[in-house]
């Protein structure tokens, strides 16, 4: 079958954000035989320009949409991402008779939702590596739909839980290709390509979406595919990296045993990660600075032990503490990240928060004002049963939790605070 691939996102917030899953899916297209042109929207200068010539001449029996956010997380003007998706599910269907089918992270989270809202035939729910290429191919037969892992098709009453799939390597890695990635030219900001190596997260911060995307499970990749992977990249003339694992020092001997293949390969790379504050000593952030580590996002998110509890947040404050300084002394910069506004917040624990996340000293400290409210989160359920929303406020419109009266508090400390503080921001 004709596949054209649509990666929607068109937002930088933080950085130019490269379509690594629908690259992951495209390729698994291909490999199974079907013909897939692309389009990704951060670049198109012009909806109009870019897609319509493409569906006049690429002639797509299906068209997969991938929908990476669905509104920007913040609590104070919000901006709701699929109206404008809406736009491109409209050209589609005035210049083509292709199916439609949904993916991606954001859709994966409010799988029957963003159906009936954008008026679409079908999405995959979760990994579409594997669902996406059986749907191709039963379609391709007029075959049954019905068992296939991840589907959600409200014309066929079809609502499936997505498979998630133990040995990852089954799916593999996108080679560089310019239809997706771009290394960018010296005089400009390095592209930091995205990688992963694994997949899911078993935590549960009571306010993660994560379990809906990739499940609770840790899957990961053998790690001679992972060099291999990397140095095609690297001769390709990429030479930053960004690992978007959720947890990149988890399992900690798998994070070593990676810092240490980079390390043999020769591979000369900068690379960033997210690192989860817990169970890291001074051998695994030396083995990460040798390999090449630069950066990490530290989300520590709170400077109580109480409100980390609360989180259930497996480390307390002398963990991040701790982390922080051996980062520090090994060269590596760091990112941290503020949560402000979850049940149990008052002024004394905000207070603690600022403080500490002060005292260490850090390169750069992102502070949120407000936590999204995400379906089938320990959030979720807390703010049904304090009565913060009822059980059939559509959570697909942004809701964030922030705890009653202290909004008006929590923006004006943080705007005094930060305005003597340039390595901050709100």
């Amino acid at each position: 079958m004709r596949v054209l691939m649509i990666a929607d996102n068109t937002e930088s917030i933080n950085m130019p954000v490269l379509p690594l899953g629908m690259a992951c899916v495209a390729r698994a297209a291909e490999e199974a035989g079907h013909e897939v042109a692309t389009l990704n929207l951060m670049r198109a200068e012009d909806l109009q320009q870019s897609l319509v010539p493409l569906l006049a001449s690429f002639r797509p029996h299906v068209i997969g949409l991938s929908i990476r956010n669905i509104d920007d997380q913040v609590s104070q003007g919000t901006r709701f991402f699929l109206e404008p998706v809406k736009a491109i599910v409209d050209r589609c269907r005035r210049y083509s008779n292709a199916m439609i089918v949904l993916g991606g992270a954001g859709y994966s989270i409010f799988p029957t939702q963003v159906l009936a809202y954008l008026g679409v035939d079908m999405g995959i729910q979760g990994e579409g590596e594997a669902s996406f290429v059986m749907l191709l191919e039963r379609l391709a037969r007029h075959d049954n739909l019905s068992d296939i892992p991840g589907l959600h098709c409200a014309s066929r009453a079809i609502s499936n839980p997505p498979a998630v799939e133990g040995h990852i390597d089954r799916f593999r890695l996108p080679d560089p290709d310019p239809r997706f990635f771009s290394p960018g030219s010296a005089a400009q900001e390095p592209i930091w390509m995205p990688f992963q190596t694994r997949r899911g997260c078993p935590l549960d911060c009571i306010y993660c979406s994560t379990a809906a995307i990739e499940g609770r499970r840790i899957r990961k990749r053998g790690i001679d595919e992972v060099i291999v992977s990397l140095e095609k990249f690297a001769s390709a003339g990429y030479d930053h990296f960004y690992f978007v694992d959720n947890t990149f020092n988890l399992p900690v001997s798998y994070a070593r045993r990676l810092c240490e293949a980079i390390v043999a390969s020769g591979l000369n790379i900068r690379w960033r990660c997210i690192l989860y504050p817990w169970k890291v000593e001074k051998s695994l952030v030396r083995a990460m600075a040798a390999a090449g580590c630069v950066e990490v996002s530290l989300g520590f998110e709170s400077g109580s032990d109480t409100l980390l509890e609360k989180m259930n947040k497996r480390f307390r404050t002398a963990d991040v503490r701790r982390i922080a300084d051996l980062l520090g002394e090994a060269g590596v910069r760091r990112m941290g990240f503020l949560l402000l506004g979850l049940p149990g917040d008052t002024q004394t624990t905000i207070r603690q928060s600022l403080e500490f996340a002060d005292s260490l000293n850090l390169e750069m400290v992102k502070v949120t004002i407000g936590a999204r409210i995400y379906p089938n989160t320990a959030l979720a359920s807390y703010a049904v049963r304090t009565g913060y929303l009822s059980e059939v406020d559509s959570l697909l419109f942004p809701r964030f939790y922030l705890e009653k009266g202290m909004d008006a508090w929590i923006r004006g400390t943080l705007a005094a605070w930060i305005q003597e503080r340039p390595n901050w921001v709100c």
